[in-house]
């Protein structure tokens, strides 16, 4: 090895995902959280239901497929979920089709 070189080991890039949802209770809202934490043991989720948007935040995910997970359990627990769009517009936005309602979630 080199002195005075060290290698850095690369991190995973971690996402803080925002939802805008419809959950309206704390009971809603605690079961919602409890699912996320046994899926993804290593995010932390949280709402804040006074928000005109009942706002889910979930940080630590870290891809794509599992920002789709979320929105799967929001829906089986009967509830609604949107991504919020950042406040900076991206190049790659994807948009998905909510098989429910046809409706459009950008992210």
């Amino acid at each position: 090895m080199v002195e005075g070189v060290f290698f850095k080991p690369k991190l995973a890039t971690q996402m803080i995902e925002v939802f805008k949802t419809d959950v309206n209770d704390k009971d809603s809202a605690s079961r919602l959280i409890d699912r996320i934490h046994k899926t993804f043991d290593y995010c932390a989720a949280n709402f804040d239901l006074e928000d005109c948007d009942r706002i889910l935040r979930v940080k630590g995910i870290r891809s794509e497929r599992e920002v789709f997970t979320i929105l799967s359990l929001v829906k089986e627990l009967g509830c609604y979920a949107q991504i919020l769009s950042d406040d900076y517009p991206s190049d790659d936005n994807l948009y998905l089709a909510d098989q429910r309602d046809g409706a459009e979630v950008k992210m």
